[in-house]
Parts: C-alpha cells; sequence; structure tokens
C-alpha cells in the first residue's frame, strides 16, 4: 500500500503518474485536505506539472546549516512557510515528507544530515493522538534501531490529544493554530 499526503497539485498529479507506471500494483490513499483548494500559497505552476517526478521527501533549498530542520506533510507546510516568511526567521529548514507509507526514512535521514548541528521537530495540525505522528515515531524508531537521526530524536509539535479532530469553536481553534507556529519555532 501507498499512503501520501502532497503539498501541492504538481505533486498529486507526480504521485498518480508514479502510482499508474508502477509494476507492483497496490492500493494508494491519498490525503488531501478540501482547504488547499483555495489556498494560493499549494498552488503549482505550469512548469512543475511538464518536469519532475514524485518525490517522497521534498527539501528546503532556501536554507543551509539550520538550527531547526521541521518534518511536516500536507497543508501544514504552507502554514510554516507563512509563518517563517512573517518572523523573517532564516535558520529553520522545513521539509515536506510526501509519502508517508512505506516511511521514506532514508531519505527523511539525509535531510536531517544536511543539517547536522539542528534540532529535529516533526509538526502536524491534527492533535497528538491522530495524524501521522504515531507511524512517523515508531517507523525512524525501527529504522534506526530507536537510535534517531544519528543520535538525534525527532520531536513532536502538535495540538494537545483530544478525542475530536476539532475543537468545535473557531475561536479556540485559532488560538490553538496560533500556538502550534509559535511552539514550532520557539522549541
Amino acid at each position: 500500500m501507498t499512503v501520501a499526503q502532497p503539498s501541492t497539485p504538481a505533486s498529486y498529479f507526480h504521485l498518480l503518474r508514479w502510482h499508474a507506471a508502477n509494476p507492483a500494483r497496490r492500493p494508494m490513499v491519498v490525503f488531501t485536505p478540501k482547504s488547499m483548494l483555495r489556498l494560493k500559497a499549494a498552488a503549482s505552476s505550469l512548469s512543475d506539472f511538464t518536469s519532475g517526478t514524485f518525490r517522497p521527501v521534498i527539501s528546503d533549498e532556501k536554507v543551509t546549516n539550520a538550527s531547526r530542520v521541521i518534518f511536516c506533510s500536507g497543508k501544514i507546510y504552507h502554514d510554516l512557510i507563512a509563518e517563517r516568511e512573517k518572523n523573517g526567521e532564516n535558520s529553520t529548514a522545513i521539509v515536506r515528507v510526501e509519502q508517508l507509507y512505506p516511511l521514506p526514512a532514508a531519505e527523511m535521514a539525509a535531510e536531517a544530515a544536511k543539517h547536522p548541528n539542528a534540532s529535529l521537530l516533526w509538526v502536524q495540525d491534527e492533535p497528538a493522538n491522530q495524524g501521522a505522528w504515531s507511524h512517523i515515531a515508531l517507523g525512524t524508531s525501527e529504522h534506526f534501531g530507536g537510535t534517531g537521526f544519528g543520535g538525534r530524536t525527532l520531536r513532536r509539535v502538535s495540538r494537545l490529544a483530544s478525542a475530536s479532530p476539532a475543537t468545535g469553536n473557531h475561536h479556540w481553534h485559532e488560538e490553538e493554530a496560533k500556538a502550534l507556529m509559535t511552539e514550532a519555532f520557539t522549541r
């Protein structure tokens, strides 16, 4: 099975092409929130569709020798980029994990190795007991024998554990989103 959460239309397009061309016929699950349909930051140019391939991990080319590396998946990437630009932050690399299963742990480790002194975070919009965190934590731990990325552990930044994916109150939701961004860039 393949589980993916693409962050742009071009990535989704290349994922579908890759899946159709893959000789191993297996199911694919794709998570795409409706809110990305209206998000201008999530748009892709025509050249993004006509060139390139599906990449399970997309690195941040704007930042070198970061002090913080944030791994994320899906729409939260665009929120993190907007927050980084708003704060004028230039020491945080934001890496997109487009494929969640099979976990591209080696590619994630290669991204972490580009920033040897950085703290490593997994940021998700979902509560701690939901979303991809449990799979990411278990997958990286199993792949690296419990030592993390070269002895560095991947820490989670998310909403508090909850029985519901949403608070039910728009004001509380906005406050949680603001706290999530603050924690991602100060932790």
